[in-house]
C-alpha cells in the first residue's frame, strides 16, 4: 500500500497524480446517490452515469476499465481498507455510501502498480470517523423521473480517542427508488454502513466495519443509433424479455492497529463478504436452444474474505529519514455461477423474463498471494526518493457441474504471476512547489467474468483460458504548485501495455474478450483547485488522453482492427469547471460546466457517440441555529437540455451502442442535523 501522511495522502507531497475530493464536497447541494455526480473535476478519471443501476458507473481511469460492460474493471477500489474490487479485478461501486464518505483519493500513474492486480488506477474512500459532539443527521432529496433518496446518520464518540475504553462510532442507512430516465429502469436500492473503533490500550486501537447493500433494478439495455434518435427513452428488449437484476451483499471488516514501538506500527486488516445476484438477461429465444449456451438468466452466489498485514518501520540514516512498509495480502473468493433459460413454455409458446431449465452450473475459485514491500528515502531537504515492489500470484480454478450432450466438461484452471515494480524522485523547488518523476509496472488478469464465455462457431460454450494477462509499462513526469489557498498540477504521462484485455464481441448483454497485441495510452492532465475571497472557490480540470492500439489485432472471425485506430470507450478530451459560493451559513450557490469529446464505440471506429457539453446549476440556504442546522437546496442538470449519449456498450454486437442521457432535468432536497 501506499506510503500515507497522518490524515491521508498529500496531493502536494506524493510523487504521484492523486487527487482527493472531500466527502462535504460530495454532499453539497447532490442528490447523493452516485460518485459520478461530483468527481467530475478529477483529472484522468471518466465516470459516467449509464442511468442503469442494473450495470453499476462507468469508471476509467487514464483509459483503464473502459472496456468494462458492468461493475468496474482495471481500476482498484477500497473502502476503509477492504476492496470494493475482487481477487480477479473486477469491482463495483453500489456498496459505497456517499453519506458516510470523509474523502476520496483517486490515484493515478505508476504508483498505482503497488496495489497489485487490476490497478491501473486507485480510487480509495475513507469514510467518516466518529466524533465529539454526538450528532443525528436526515437527509431527503427528490427529483425527476420519479427519484427519492432518504438518509440517516448518527455519528459520535465518548473521550477524545486517546485513552483506553474510548469509542467513536458512524452509522448511516439509505434508500434510493427512481422510475428512471428510460423507460425499463426503475429501481430500488437500500444501504447501510456503519464503523465502530475502539482504544483498546495506549498503543492500540480495533475498528469493526459493516456494509450492506441490496438493489433491485431493471436494466433498459443499449440502443442502435437509429433506436436512439427515434426515441431515447425506449427499452425494446428490456420491455420483451424482462431484463433486471437483482444484488444482495454484506460485509464485514475488523482492522487492528498497533504501535509497538516509537518507529514501528502493526495493521491487520481482515474482512468477509457475501454477494449474491440474479441476472435477467435478453437472449433471443434461438439462441438459448443451442445445447451448448448458457441460459438467459444468470445466478451467482460469491463468497470472498481477505487479510492484509502490513509493518511500517520509520527510521534515521545518519540525517537521512527512512520509511520502510513491508506487508502480505491474501484474499480468496468462490463463485458459484448457475445459468437458466430466461423463458418457460406455454403452449409451446416462450415466455420471457422468467427462470426456466439449467443451462449452466461450476464452482469458481480465484485467490491471490502478495507480498509487498515500499521504502521511502528522504535524500536531502528537496530530494526524496520512493520505491516499491510486489510481488503478484492470481489463481483461478473452475469445475463444471453442467454436463450433457452438447455441453461438454468446461473445468479448468489458471494461474498468473508478474514482479511490479515501482520507483519515483521527488524535487521540491520550494515549499509550494514539488516536481516528481516516476515509472512503474502493472498488470491485469482477465476476470472471472472474461473467463467465463469463449466464441467457438457461433456459440460462447466453456471458460476462455485463453486469455493472458495485460502487462503495462508507465512513465510519468509532474508538477505541483501551491497557489494561496489552492493547488494546481500537471502529469504528463505513457503507458505501453501489451496483451491489452479487449471486448472480441458483446451481444445480448454478455462478452466475449480477447487480446490485442500492444496498445500505447499518452496524455497531459491539469487540475486546479482555489479558494478566494473567503467563500469562493474555484475547479477546473483538463485531460487529454490519447489512446491507440498500436497494431493490428484480428478476432476469431477474422476481423481486424487496424494499427493507429483510437480504443473505444476513452475520450480524447475531457474538460470540467466549476464556481462556488459556500459560506458557513445563509445563501449559497455553484454553477459546473462538463465536457466530453467523442468516443469510439467499437474498434473498427465506424461508431461514435457525438461530443458534449452540459451545465448544471444548484442553490440553496443553510440556517443554524444553536446546535441545529438545514441546508436547503435546489439544482438544475443539462440547463439547456442537450440531448447526448452519456455511456456506451464497447463492441456490442448488434450495433446497440449507446446509453442515453436524461435531457434537462431537476431536483431539490434537505438535510437536517441536532447536535447534542
Amino acid at each position: 500500500m501506499v506510503i500515507k501522511h497522518r490524515n491521508g495522502l498529500s496531493e502536494l507531497d506524493t510523487p504521484a497524480a492523486v487527487s482527493v475530493v472531500e466527502g462535504d464536497d460530495l454532499r453539497h447541494s447532490t442528490a447523493q446517490v452516485n460518485l459520478s455526480e461530483s468527481l467530475g473535476s478529477v483529472p484522468g478519471l471518466q465516470i459516467q452515469n449509464r442511468q442503469n443501476y442494473a450495470q453499476d458507473l462507468q469508471l476509467s481511469v487514464r483509459g483503464f476499465g473502459s472496456r468494462s460492460m458492468y461493475g468496474v474493471r482495471g481500476v482498484r477500489i477500497y473502502v476503509d481498507g477492504i476492496p470494493a474490487t475482487m481477487p480477479d479485478g473486477q469491482g463495483q461501486t453500489s456498496n459505497i455510501d456517499i453519506n458516510s464518505i470523509g474523502k476520496v483519493e483517486v490515484l493515478r500513474g505508476p504508483y498505482s502498480a503497488l496495489y497489485g492486480n487490476a490497478s491501473g488506477g486507485v480510487v480509495n474512500i475513507d469514510t467518516t470517523t466518529g466524533s465529539q459532539p454526538t450528532t443525528l443527521e436526515a437527509g431527503t432529496y427528490f427529483g425527476s423521473y420519479g427519484t427519492w433518496r432518504n438518509s440517516v446518520k448518527a455519528s459520535g464518540a465518548t473521550g477524545d480517542g486517546t485513552q483506553a475504553g474510548d469509542v467513536n462510532y458512524t452509522i448511516s442507512g439509505s434508500r434510493f427508488t427512481t422510475h428512471g430516465f428510460r423507460d425499463h429502469s426503475g429501481t430500488q436500492k437500500s444501504l447501510g454502513n456503519g464503523k465502530l473503533g475502539v482504544r483498546l490500550d495506549d498503543v492500540s486501537t480495533l475498528t469493526l466495519m459493516f456494509n450492506s447493500v441490496s438493489v433491485d433494478a431493471n436494466d433498459p439495455g443499449g440502443l442502435s443509433e437509429a433506436e436512439y434518435k427515434a426515441n431515447p427513452k425506449q427499452s425494446p428488449r428490456g420491455d420483451q424479455y424482462n431484463t433486471r437484476k437483482s444484488l444482495d451483499q454484506t460485509q464485514i471488516g475488523l482492522r487492528y492497529q498497533r504501535q509497538m514501538s516509537d518507529n514501528d506500527e502493526l495493521t491487520l486488516t481482515t474482512w468477509h463478504g457475501e454477494r449474491h445476484t440474479t441476472q435477467y438477461q435478453s437472449i433471443p429465444y434461438a439462441t438459448q436452444q443451442n445445447a451448448a449456451y448458457p441460459g438467459g438468466v444468470i445466478v451467482l452466489e460469491r463468497k470472498y474474505q481477505g487479510i492484509d498485514t502490513r509493518w511500517k518501520h520509520d527510521d534515521q540514516l545518519g540525517s537521512m529519514p527512512v520509511s520502510l512498509i513491508a506487508g502480505l495480502d491474501y484474499e480468496t473468493m468462490t463463485e458459484r455461477r448457475q445459468g437458466f433459460q430466461n423463458y418457460n413454455l406455454v403452449n409451446n409458446v416462450p415466455q420471457f423474463g422468467e427462470k426456466g431449465d439449467q443451462r449452466r452450473n461450476e464452482k469458481n475459485t480465484m485467490w491471490n498471494l502478495d507480498p509487498y514491500l515500499q521504502t521511502s528515502w528522504q535524500l536531502s531537504s528537496a530530494w526524496t526518493l520512493d520505491a516499491g515492489l510486489r510481488y503478484s500470484t492470481v489463481s483461478f480454478d473452475s469445475t463444471d457441474y453442467y454436463i450433457t450432450q452438447g455441453n461438454g466438461d468446461d473445468s479448468g484452471s489458471a494461474r498468473y504471476h508478474k514482479l511490479l515494480p515501482m520507483g519515483s524522485i521527488n524535487y521540491a523547488v520550494t515549499d509550494a512547489w514539488n516536481l516528481y518523476a516516476s515509472a512503474g509496472r502493472g498488470f491485469e488478469t482477465p476476470t472471472i467474468n472474461e473467463l467465463s464465455y469463449r466464441s467457438t462457431s457461433g456459440s460462447e460454450t466453456g471458460l476462455n483460458l485463453g486469455l493472458k494477462p495485460a502487462t503495462s509499462d508507465t512513465f510519468e513526469i509532474g508538477s505541483k504548485t501551491r497557489i494561496g489557498y489552492g493547488l494546481l498540477t500537471t502529469a504528463i504521462f505513457q503507458t505501453n501495455t501489451d496483451n491489452e484485455l479487449v471486448v472480441d464481441k458483446s451481444q445480448y448483454g454478455r462478452a466475449v474478450y480477447k487480446n490485442a497485441g500492444e496498445t500505447r495510452r499518452r496524455g497531459l492532465e491539469l487540475g486546479f483547485d482555489q479558494q478566494f475571497a473567503q467563500d469562493w472557490r474555484l475547479k477546473m480540470a483538463w485531460t487529454l488522453l490519447d489512446a491507440t492500439y498500436r497494431n493490428e489485432t484480428c478476432s476469431a472471425s477474422g476481423s481486424c482492427t487496424p494499427a493507429g485506430n483510437r480504443l473505444p470507450g476513452i475520450a480524447r478530451n475531457m474538460g470540467y469547471a466549476s464556481l462556488e459560493y459556500a459560506p458557513e451559513s445563509g445563501w449559497h450557490a455553484g454553477a459546473d460546466i462538463r465536457y466530453l469529446s467523442s468516443i469510439q464505440a467499437d474498434d473498427a471506429n465506424d461508431a461514435q457517440a457525438p461530443s458534449y457539453a452540459v451545465t448544471s446549476l444548484n442553490t440553496g440556504y443553510r440556517f443554524n441555529w444553536s446546535r441545529w442546522s438545514l441546508d436547503l437546496f435546489g439544482r438544475v442538470d443539462n440547463l439547456f437540455d442537450r440531448q447526448y449519449v452519456g455511456s456506451v456498450i464497447v463492441n456490442e454486437g448488434n450495433g446497440r451502442y449507446f446509453e442515453p442521457a436524461p435531457g434537462r432535468n431537476w431536483g431539490g432536497g434537505a438535510t437536517l442535523a441536532y447536535q447534542f
